[in-house]
């Protein structure tokens, strides 16, 4: 039987992170942007007020979700490159798919998606095997890599992206 909350299981890190799943990750996360649209562009209102469980988030909710967490990220990305192992601060993401943007068109969060994954991946790309390294701290998981960090994003837009395809069954 599958798992609605976690379709795709939950993310699993190995100790030692090879370039390979970097490179696996990164590809992830640049071409979340085209799978996200190639699934929902063509939706009706009706069709973006369907959930994959009940209680869940729509389909709506959970494309402005999926900009609201990837530009938390993006900023987190940032904060560790340019301070040492800053603490992080965490959001209410329940409270954040309340907000009246959450109900503005798709397409205005596709548009942030697309140019902070373009940006976000420059970054990625650019980065030494040292700066891949630092950290921040999540007051909920502790200290958590840029390197892993790829690893959790890539897995959470392909979380959401299944999430998306079971409320469209």
């Amino acid at each position: 039987m599958m798992n609605e909350r976690f379709p795709i299981g939950e993310f699993v890190c190995t100790e030692h992170i090879s370039t390979e799943e970097i490179k696996s990750w990164e590809n992830e996360i640049r071409t979340l942007p085209i799978r996200l649209k190639d699934v929902v562009n063509h939706l009706t209102d009706e069709a973006l007020e369907n959930t994959y469980r009940e209680g869940s988030w729509t389909i709506r909710q959970i494309v402005h979700h999926i900009a609201d967490s990837h530009m938390n990220a993006y900023i987190r990305f940032k904060l560790a490159l340019t301070e040492e192992t800053p603490t992080i601060k965490p959001y209410s993401e329940d409270k954040w798919a309340e907000l009246p943007d959450s109900k503005l068109p798709i397409a205005t969060s596709l548009k942030i998606i697309e140019s902070l994954h373009e940006r976000w991946i420059y970054l990625i790309e650019n980065l030494t095997d040292e700066q891949l390294k630092r950290t921040f701290i999540h007051p909920d998981s502790g200290a958590v890599s840029l390197e892993k960090n790829i690893g959790i994003y890539a897995w959470h837009g392909n979380h959401h992206l299944a999430h998306i395809k079971n409320a469209l069954k």
